[in-house]
């Protein structure tokens, strides 16, 4: 678990002690509070939303661990500072070098907001009675653990975005893994009944991420030619053996659950002690590798393209190479999958349990993870990275036709078809928590059209025509940016005007046809200023490239607004021949809906709304000739 990636000078062995003890006690407290923060949501038994007695005294010692991991990552900073400068703390320290260091070096300013989501997590603490808030503060919680990776460029094979994603991956499920052990050691036997069961579903998915994505790190990063005489390499072995009795200590407990824990309760709780024991020397050995270099690797000549983007300048492109290429996304790659593992899973539980789901949802959710994936790691993601024309081809894939597969799969309303009820009647669950979300006032917000529109639309021009997009293009994490924004606008956008989905606000059809004519006419607004670019945009990120079979960079610039006129349309008309045919259905239910209800008083020997509707202007008539003969 390489967090911290770079070449470091000779320091005084102090300074390389104290920043491994200070790491392993930062990790320790994060894992700890992660696992917290996840007992807050998921394992422990709440009432309507709110945290019971036990879980507020849990939340105190989420307090505790998340000021602990406060201080910890500020020394870091300090810390990692003395490690790169060569000196003792008192240069680290000079308030100028300091902040340079946080301001304009990669490191040094994930470190720093690392620094500060921490905090924000443990303020936040203080206020916390929730659930649902628990759960926003581990998304936060996760988020500070992995923002030091991105800043992180070595790989041997030159894969950025699988070295990079892979890591990220390893480090959220470690997390899960680590930190639910953890937590489970903190509470009760009454709790620990309660909570085990749940968490032993998840760890089964967390140890499989670990384990796959630690390979595809390894395989990425290593040379094993050279790797396997060096102590880097032998305190690899050693996390990995340990790894190895984790999943059968995991493997025994669940096999003791299923079993009805014959074993005994006490037997099987002193085993998860000692599962935590091993995995706290798993963090230790993983702090180690932290501040350690791997072998070096083969030397690759100098190339911009590898250096920069981290994949080498393909070849010009054909339909042949657009179809073939692929430069894996770790990162997008686990999402798609665990996506897919979970929708997967719902349609089999709707299937054992006798209930029917629609064939073309599924055909079209797997549509849209398709595209997603081909706009991201696939021929078109390869050559969005080394061409302007690509990137906006792989921006409207990603914001416009991936999305509308997704929501027409309608995963919402599989996901209350079959995520699980509360424990008690008292108890929301994760299906109640979901509800509860749905109908929040910030979803309220979120799904007034005007709110997705702006969002879909109005961030073109906020990206494309500021400094931003030139930022952005600069770095990994810039990139991942751009593609999860553009999917997220995108599907609230269409889960707006098109989902089936339940939706908090009921918008009128003929409201969502003005919106889909207002979001063509944007689109094309943005497309023509795009047109009529003078200047480059991109902050010479492309000419940086030194891409051969790119010539004219503002050609280029300029054929991407003729793919954003030309092929941003196409989506929308798509949506508004699907808005027309919801709207037809709709007041086919509704004649339907009459046809039954006069069907139904007919029977009853009542008369129908239209004889109910002219007996009272009959009514209404004959009212009037009396006061006006009167």
């Amino acid at each position: 678990m390489n967090l911290l990636s770079g070449n470091l000078t000779a320091v005084d062995p102090l300074v390389s002690a104290l920043g491994t003890l200070n790491k392993s006690i930062s990790l320790f407290a994060a894992f700890s509070l992660v696992g917290v923060l996840l007992s807050l949501s998921f394992f422990l038994i709440e009432r309507e939303g709110k945290l019971e007695e036990n879980a507020l005294r849990l939340r105190n010692i989420g307090k505790v661990l998340a000021g602990v991991w406060f201080l910890t990552s500020a020394f870091q900073i300090i810390i990692t500072l003395a490690n790169i400068l060569g000196t003792s703390f008192g240069s680290a320290l000079d308030p100028t070098t300091l902040s340079s260091f946080v301001r304009q070096i990669d490191l040094g300013r994930f470190l720093a907001f690392q620094t500060f989501l921490a905090g924000v997590v443990l303020i936040s603490l203080t206020f916390l009675r929730r659930v649902l808030p628990a759960t926003v503060l581990l998304g936060i919680s996760l988020l500070a653990l992995v923002s030091p990776v991105f800043q992180s460029h070595s790989a041997s094979s030159g894969s950025h975005s699988l070295a990079i994603g892979s890591l990220v991956i390893h480090v959220v499920a470690l997390s899960l893994w680590v930190g639910g052990v953890f937590a489970l050691v903190l509470l009760n036997d009454s709790d620990r009944k309660v909570a085990l069961p749940r968490f032993s579903q998840l760890a089964l998915w967390a140890a499989i991420a670990v384990v796959a994505s630690g390979l595809i790190n390894a395989w990425t990063r290593l040379n094993f030619a050279s790797a396997w005489s060096s102590s880097y390499a032998r305190i690899i072995i050693v996390k990995a053996l340990l790894t190895v009795v984790l999943l059968v200590i995991g493997y025994r407990n669940r096999k003791s659950l299923a079993q009805g824990d014959k074993t005994g309760w006490n037997l099987l709780s002193r085993v998860i002690i000692v599962e935590a024991l091993i995995m706290g020397a798993v963090v230790a050995l993983g702090s180690w590798l932290s501040g350690s270099q791997p072998p070096a690797g083969k030397e690759l000549p100098f190339n911009a393209a590898l250096s920069i983007v981290g994949y080498p300048t393909p070849a010009a492109p054909n339909f042949t190479r657009l179809l073939t290429l692929y430069d894996p996304d770790a990162l997008i790659i686990g999402i798609l999958i665990t996506l897919v593992a979970l929708y997967i899973k719902g349609v089999v539980i709707l299937k054992k349990r006798g209930d029917s789901w629609p064939v073309g949802r599924t055909v079209a959710f797997a549509l849209g993870v398709s595209a997603m994936d081909f706009a991201t790691s696939g021929g078109l993601g390869v050559y969005a990275k080394f061409s302007f024309e690509y990137h906006m081809i792989a921006h409207m894939v990603i914001g416009m036709v991936a999305p509308i597969g997704l929501v027409l799969g309608a995963p919402i309303t599989l996901a209350l078809r079959t995520l699980p009820q509360g424990r008690t009647p008292e108890e929301r669950g994760v299906r109640g928590m979901l509800i509860a979300l749905l109908h929040s006032r910030y979803s309220i917000v979120l799904t007034n059209p005007i709110t997705a529109l702006a969002l879909f639309d109005g961030s073109l021009f906020v990206l494309y025509f500021t400094d931003l997009f030139g930022n952005l293009m600069q770095s990994h994490v810039g990139h991942l940016f751009m593609n999860v924004h553009f999917l997220l606008a995108g599907y609230l956008f269409f889960y707006v005007i098109i989902g089936i989905d339940p939706n908090p606000r009921k918008v009128p059809h003929l409201f969502r046809i003005v919106i889909l004519f207002a979001a063509m006419s944007i689109h094309a607004f943005f497309a023509i200023s795009l047109l009529a670019t003078t200047t480059l945009i991109d902050k010479g990120y492309y000419g940086s490239l030194n891409t051969p079979w790119l010539g004219d960079l503002l050609a280029d610039q300029h054929a991407a607004g003729s793919i954003a006129w030309g092929m941003g349309e196409v989506p929308i008309i798509l949506a508004l021949i699907a808005t027309f045919i919801q709207w037809m259905r709709d007041d086919s239910r509704e004649a339907k809906r009459i046809d039954r209800n006069e069907a139904r008083m007919a029977a009853l020997g009542e008369p129908d709304e239209l004889a109910q509707y002219n007996k009272y202007l009959s009514q209404l008539q004959s009212r009037d000739k009396k006061e006006g003969g009167s």
